[in-house]
């Protein structure tokens, strides 16, 4: 027994030595504490830091001001589940085998949490989980039973944090179920006044959707809230500076041409770092684009943990020391089945967005939560009544295109399709076979099979059918494949 004793003992003495050698190389303090806040269905344009007007959200705007911020991060996926499982296993989501909404994530994929739970980490969950049973084993605890952690998801976050062994670094995975869909109960319910709020093009400007959009914004303020929560009891507990505080969001608002949406509406989020002991420039902004599956590399580097080479993003670390740096010349994003039967794809560069679309024969309104809202509802109302812009009529085209060019210099909101026009044909062919060369290189595959529709596409009522699922893209191959694709 003493001997094995003085074994651990010896053990655990040399990966601190590898913690402190990791820190004197990145020059930051050692083990650094970790709390992860992901909200749910939180776009970029939703948080006041990032240029909205209307919302509260004080204390992620100083949060920004008092760390660093990320101005072009991307999700993987517009989607809730495939984006939290990418999110944790570091990889594309027709690499994780769960690439489609309510699908669990595999044994067989490796997670982050749990990397960092080996090396001695304290690691808790609490709040909105959706990546089944296989991901709980990176935990030591997991609080993810509704009524427990409120309406909003974040009732148990405190008390997570306070429950944690204190002789421990620890990882928190924090996530909120604001602000998905339906509005419940909400103590910030009035905080934004829909009076001052204007609609994006792709809505209806009416006193319906303003309002919609109104109470979207109370449960991002609820969301903030928490943020602040978390953060002064960090403070109390005298861990603040040695504790590196990231902020995300899942995919894009839920609201129509915006959720299940690949364009910047559907997968461009909020991504916000703060870490005292690394002496970040207060207030900077990084434009470098990111992705999602650059999170999980990022933490286990910060760990001192090997990266495995299952991960497909690579470490922020180094923007995160220098946010000047270039870094990704190609974020990829995709759209599998969310209610509604999909297959598209997504490249994005800093100038120029290329979408995919291997479903080009049916609409895109966005998935059933959305197609049964009041915002849906009023764009019915104008197409009924003959006055639909543009972008407004985006929700009910059919059939789409299956190629798509945005010059998102010129239009940001990406609602002018310039894929036809001869001054872009070099750009269409460049990211053409950039398309292509990421879906070989990471197995994506196109079922014939794919799940179909389980919804009514015009009102978001269940379909009387037996609802089956068909075959995941990528299927067994991608989740086995360790090439990252172009980068």
């Amino acid at each position: 027994m003493k001997k094995k004793f003085l074994l651990s003992l010896l053990f655990i003495s040399i990966g601190w030595l590898q913690c402190d050698l990791m820190a004197q190389k990145v020059g930051m303090s050692r083990s650094p504490n970790i709390v992860l806040i992901i909200g749910d269905d939180i776009g970029v344009e939703d948080i006041g830091c990032y240029g909205n007007t209307v919302v509260k959200t004080p204390n992620m705007d100083r949060i920004a001001k008092e760390g660093l911020r990320f101005t072009n991060a991307y999700v993987t996926t517009s989607s809730c589940s495939p984006s939290r499982c990418s999110i944790i296993s570091g990889r594309y989501p027709h690499n994780t085998g769960a690439a489609e909404l309510h699908t669990a994530l595999p044994a067989e994929v490796s997670i982050f949490p749990e990397l960092l739970k080996k090396a001695g980490y304290y690691t808790a969950q609490a709040g909105k989980w959706h990546m089944g049973e296989n991901a709980k084993r990176g935990f030591d605890i997991v609080h993810d039973k509704g009524k427990e952690n409120g309406d909003g998801g974040e009732e148990r976050w405190l008390t997570t944090l306070q429950d944690r062994p204190k002789e421990k670094p620890f990882f928190m995975w924090l996530a909120s179920f604001d602000a998905h869909r339906p509005w419940g109960p909400n103590n910030f319910s009035g905080q934004n006044s829909s009076e001052k709020i204007i609609p994006p093009p792709y809505l209806a400007n009416t006193p319906k959707t303003r309002e919609d959009l109104a109470k979207h914004f109370d449960e991002i303020t609820r969301f903030d809230y928490y943020i602040g929560m978390v953060e002064s009891e960090l403070k109390k507990q005298g861990v603040l500076d040695n504790t590196i505080i990231i902020i995300l969001g899942d995919n894009g608002i839920p609201f129509p041409r915006a959720k299940t949406r690949i364009y910047n509406s559907g997968t461009q989020t909020p991504f916000i770092v703060k870490w005292n002991n690394a002496n970040l420039k207060k207030g900077a902004s990084c434009q470098s684009l990111i992705s999602s599956i650059d999170i999980a590399p990022t933490l286990l580097e910060l760990a001192s943990v090997n990266i495995p080479a299952s991960f497909q993003g690579k470490s922020l670390v180094k923007l995160i020391q220098n946010p000047s740096l270039e870094f990704r010349n190609y974020v990829f994003t995709e759209h599998n089945w969310h209610d509604y039967e999909a297959f598209e794809r997504m490249v994005r560069t800093k100038n120029y967005l290329y979408v995919l679309n291997l479903r080009p024969s049916m609409s895109n309104p966005g998935p059933a939560d959305i197609t049964s809202s009041p915002s849906f509802q009023d764009l019915k109302d104008v197409r009924n009544s003959g006055k639909l812009n543009a972008a407004q009529a985006d929700v009910f085209i059919s059939p789409r295109p299956q190629e798509e060019l945005y010059d998102c210099i010129k239009d940001s909101m990406q609602l002018v399709n310039v894929a036809s026009l001869p001054a872009y044909s070099s750009q269409l062919e460049k990211l053409r076979q950039v398309m292509k060369q990421w879906q070989i290189e990471t197995d994506d595959s196109v079922p014939n099979n794919l799940t179909k529709d389980w919804y009514n596409r015009e009102n978001g009522q269940r379909l009387p059918i037996k609802q089956v699922r068909g075959e995941m893209p990528g299927g067994k191959k991608a989740i086995k494949s360790l090439v990252k694709g172009p980068f």
